[in-house]
């Protein structure tokens, strides 16, 4: 390998990890199992499921509640 695809790979290398760490984080607390999986094979989906609405009863959804709650209770103080 020459030092170009050497550094190709460490490059896509470090961008899937980040977004293994990142995106595919969000997908799965959103509530998109399948999509978290299936973009293990194909990253893709994991922009997807991050970039859909949260399933209800999902931790994301009852935490971003929970933020909004406490916000509102700080400004009607």
């Amino acid at each position: 390998m020459t030092g170009l695809e050497y550094f190709l790979v460490i490059t896509l290398g470090v961008v899937y990890i980040t977004c293994l760490f990142t995106v595919c984080y969000l997908t799965f607390i959103k509530g998109y199992w399948v999509l978290g999986l299936i973009g293990l094979f194909l990253p893709i989906v994991w922009l997807i499921g991050a970039v859909l609405p949260a399933k209800r009863g999902s931790r994301y959804e009852v935490r971003e509640a929970r933020k909004t709650e406490l916000m509102i209770e700080q400004m009607t103080r």
